[in-house]
């Protein structure tokens, strides 16, 4: 059976990024960007990845992919929720914001599996009526965010839902990065949480469905292949054979 393919989001920034490493004739023109973790994870796993363009229709994307991975970056637009911006707020991209949740509604359609990774699992809430937090200091809970500690280091545990999709994968505590600025605040309906961390902190989430699973942590930087892109692989292999649900 052929290799299941899925995608990966990633950013767009403008080439001026990149400083004295463009030439200025070029610092108008943008670049797209993505960590190379997050395919190398989905190869470990057994899938085949692909790092998508936003320069595609998404509903001609979706259909030629077996599932899909929202990856992590820039916080989420609040006022998608309804809230008006935080003081400590980060950098925003609303175009990335509208390409992602374009990508998850046309996923949703076709019951692709997908994999949402930190600021993925933030937007998935966000895209299914939830809100967030849009700042935690590190002294208010075990380490939101650990910025001056490498992200392949555990630097706090998770507890994990039994009997969730996450608890199938995971069993009791589990050693995780830490990464994000931003958590969930209430809970989208039809989203179940799956994970906390020992503050309180929601660190996954997944569909009644089964076909989100969603996590705070960054597993494309921890040990490979980890537990996460196993069932993203295994469950986009279902999708392509027909049998997810089966």
């Amino acid at each position: 059976m052929e290799r299941p393919l899925i995608g990966i989001s990633g950013r767009r920034w403008p080439a001026a990024v990149l400083g004295e490493r463009i030439p200025p004739a070029m610092s108008d023109v943008h670049f797209d960007l993505h960590f190379s973790d997050y395919p190398r994870s989905i190869a470990l796993a057994g899938g085949l990845p692909v790092e998508l363009t936003r320069d595609a229709d998404v509903e001609d994307l979706v259909r030629r992919l077996d599932g899909l991975v929202l990856t992590g970056g820039a916080d989420v637009d609040p006022a998608r929720y309804g809230a008006l911006p935080d003081e400590q707020l980060g950098p925003l991209e609303p175009e990335r914001d509208d390409w992602e949740l374009a990508l998850l509604r046309a996923a949703r359609d076709v019951d692709l599996p997908v994999l949402a990774i930190c600021r993925g699992l933030q937007l998935v809430n966000v895209a299914f009526g939830g809100t967030l937090c849009q700042h935690v200091e590190l002294d208010q809970g075990v380490g939101h965010p650990q910025w001056d500690v490498s992200g392949r280091e555990a630097t706090h545990t998770v507890i994990v839902t039994p009997g969730s999709m996450t608890g199938d994968l995971f069993s009791g505590e589990i050693g995780v990065n830490s990464l994000h600025h931003q958590v969930v605040d209430v809970v989208a309906p039809s989203l179940n949480v799956s994970a906390v961390a020992p503050d309180g902190v929601i660190e996954g989430l997944e569909s009644d469905d089964g076909f989100i699973l969603a996590v705070q942590w960054h597993p494309e930087l921890l040990a490979a292949p980890d537990p996460t892109f196993r069932w993203i692989v295994r469950e986009a292999a279902n999708h392509r054979a027909g049998t997810k649900g089966a």
